[in-house]
């Protein structure tokens, strides 16, 4: 399952291949233009049901899958227990 930023990045590429500004997709499916914009941004913490007209509005849906567990590369790993010369 993707995080909120890429969910939000999701959004805004449907939002602006359907040709829609914030603006216009705030007007056609009555949600405010600050929560779009919130969502967008991978801020959005509101309701679920307002989240659905908004993914329904650019022609998304939401989908429920098992959590993935991604490790970190082990270069990753070293400079997490670097220690800080500094």
């Amino acid at each position: 399952m993707a995080n909120r930023g890429e969910i939000g990045k999701d959004i805004r590429l449907a939002r602006k291949a359907l040709g829609y500004t914030q603006k216009a997709l705030s007007e056609r499916i009555k949600v405010n233009i600050t929560t779009i914009s919130e969502m967008e941004n991978g801020r959005f913490t509101g309701s679920f049901v307002i989240f659905e007209r908004v993914i329904d509005g650019v022609g998304l849906q939401f989908e429920v899958g098992k959590k993935r567990h991604i490790l970190p590369q082990w270069d990753e790993i070293e400079a997490l227990f670097a220690e800080d010369d500094e």
